[in-house]
């Protein structure tokens, strides 16, 4: 017996995100942590002048300037999507050639160089907390990374704001994840990112371009 269409669609409801979508989200997520940017090169700044522990205060408010881009993004997607679900598809090619063509310049992108000689080596937590919020926040390419990739996990048959609190939580857990282990082991970072840089900035790039290039063909 084959279920009633709108028993079908409450199920569907009930789960907050498919279990797969979520993997691929979590994988995407990790990927997105270890490629090299502006938070954290920060954290590893940070964790060079300061130390892991003191490091945590750039962290957290590079984390919370996150949530906000995301919130931002979600919601703002989700309106132009209730509109008109067409909207959903042309954002998922939009959004995936710019990632393509974000792994196409990280491919070609020279290592990062990290220079601590001239900082102070003191610093508030709030101070800390401060820059890493607000390199996080007023970052326009932030908007635009977050713009491209969450409307390829949204479905439109499930309640976006749910949707939106298990996305960020796992984006956050990851990035949270990732910049401590960064941190922590600043004196040996930055020594390979100086080795193996340009490698490193090649398989995050061609990531990239997967992802970019895969994902709106995973919802067509």
């Amino acid at each position: 017996m084959t279920p009633a269409p709108d028993r079908l669609v409450r199920c569907n409801m009930a789960i907050p995100m498919a279990l797969d979508t979520w993997l691929l989200f979590l994988l995407t997520s990790i990927g997105i942590s270890l490629t090299p940017g502006p938070n954290g090169l920060l954290a590893l700044t940070h964790g060079a002048l300061h130390g892991g522990r003191k490091t945590l205060f750039t962290i957290a408010g590079s984390l919370i300037g996150f949530v906000l881009i995301m919130a931002l993004c979600m919601f703002g997607i989700g309106a132009l999507v209730q509109s008109s679900i067409t909207w959903l598809v042309v954002l998922k090619w939009i959004g995936g050639l710019y990632l393509a063509w974000l792994g196409i310049r990280l491919w070609r992108s020279p290592p990062v160089a990290v220079d601590v000689g001239s900082a102070p080596v003191t610093a508030r937590g709030h101070v800390l907390f401060r820059q890493g919020f607000l390199t996080a926040a007023t970052n326009p390419k932030c908007l635009l990374f977050f713009s491209a990739l969450l409307p390829q996990f949204i479905d439109p048959e499930r309640s976006l704001a749910v949707q939106f609190g298990i996305m960020a939580m796992t984006y956050t857990v990851t990035e949270f994840i990732t910049e401590v282990a960064i941190a922590s082991a600043a004196a040996r970072v930055r020594p390979w990112l100086a080795r193996a840089g340009r490698r490193f900035n090649q398989v995050c790039g061609g990531i990239f371009v997967a992802v970019g290039l895969a994902l709106p063909l995973r919802g067509a």
